[in-house]
């Protein structure tokens, strides 16, 4: 709630000129909304620059922002329609799109192995958990794109199931549905991977 109430404030002060306040703004949300849209693009130079459209939007219309709901959420809407208006513009050039969806994967942060504690791990399990984050990744690129979104919303930025709803604009019951079909998928996918790593004696 304090949280909320922070960005509240920043908010007005922002609404009233105070270009800081947004400064603060966007410092607080920049690497949330690039790992969000990075799970739609994958060209990194291009999740920077949408990401900047999206604070550039943000900015512009932070005048009718009402704060009917947090700030983040809102933003996060913003973010993803930004991000799917880039992508159908890409789609009209197939050379820039293909480039946007197959740029290499080392620009996703959010399963990269090496960021998590080693601490006491064994050469095998640290093996055993690159193998499992690779493949938690390649699951979920290989979701549509509204199931990446929703999951990426949920499991990695920890957003409310309404939350959700109101960043992708659908009922709470299609958010729900999303998830559990994301998690299904993923989870199908992980599991011949688990059952092997399972049969192994370290």
């Amino acid at each position: 709630m304090a949280d909320t109430d922070l960005d509240a404030g920043l908010v007005q002060r922002a609404q009233r000129g105070d270009l800081r306040a947004f400064e603060m703004l966007v410092v607080k949300y920049q690497r949330r909304v690039e790992r969000l849209i990075g799970r739609m693009v994958r060209d990194a130079a291009l999740v920077q620059d949408i990401a900047q459209e999206s604070f550039i939007r943000a900015y512009r219309a932070l005048p009718q922002f009402r704060g009917e709901a947090a700030f983040y959420t809102w933003l996060y809407r913003i973010a993803v329609n930004t991000a799917k208006q880039a992508l159908a513009d890409m789609k009209r050039d197939p050379l820039l799109f293909e480039s946007a969806r197959g740029a290499d994967d080392d620009s996703d942060e959010t399963f990269r192995p090496e960021n998590e504690p080693i601490d006491g791990a064994t050469p095998e399990a640290l093996l055993a958990s690159k193998e499992i984050a690779a493949a938690v990744n390649a699951a979920i690129e290989a979701l549509t794109e509204d199931l990446r979104v929703a999951i990426t919303l949920r499991e990695i930025e920890g957003l409310s199931y309404e939350d959700i709803a109101e960043a992708m604009n659908c009922p709470i019951g299609t958010v729900r549905s999303r998830i559990f079909r994301a998690r299904d998928a993923i989870a199908a996918r992980l599991r011949p991977l688990l059952d092997a790593q399972d049969g192994k004696r370290w």
